[in-house]
């Protein structure tokens, strides 16, 4: 099928901004569309509201609940500072070593590399 560019353009090239005759379905078309835009937005506000408010309740129950938990191992937080203040160690030497029989332990990163049709590689690095 031949597409002729002419008339592609003619269509591109309709006046703007045209007087339109007075329509009475056009205007009660067009009340009718305004008034459901607004009830949409005003939808959305309602919702977007309630997510934030119902985010805020969480973080203050999260809070709460926290602060319970605070309070009931208080006991504990006092324990820790008394021995800190006296230079007890926290950890004990045996937890604390590193190094298998004087040889630092190999620690291995993967890599991940990320190939052009999507799918992706993995390498070993030793450090």
């Amino acid at each position: 099928m031949i597409v002729d560019s002419s008339l592609v353009l003619s269509q591109f090239a309709k006046k703007r901004n045209v007087p339109v005759k007075y329509d009475r379905n056009l205007v009660a078309a067009t009340i009718k569309a305004m008034e459901r835009v607004e009830e949409i937005r005003q939808r959305r506000e309602r919702v977007f509201t309630k997510r934030r408010l119902a985010g805020k309740l969480a973080r203050d129950r999260k809070r709460e609940e926290d602060r319970k938990v605070v309070m009931e191992g208080e006991h504990l937080i006092r324990k820790e500072l008394r021995e800190r203040e006296e230079g007890q160690p926290l950890v004990s030497e045996t937890t604390k070593a590193s190094r298998l029989h004087g040889e630092e332990r190999l620690r291995q990163k993967k890599k991940t590399r990320m190939l052009v049709d999507g799918t992706t590689q993995e390498e070993m690095d030793v450090d």
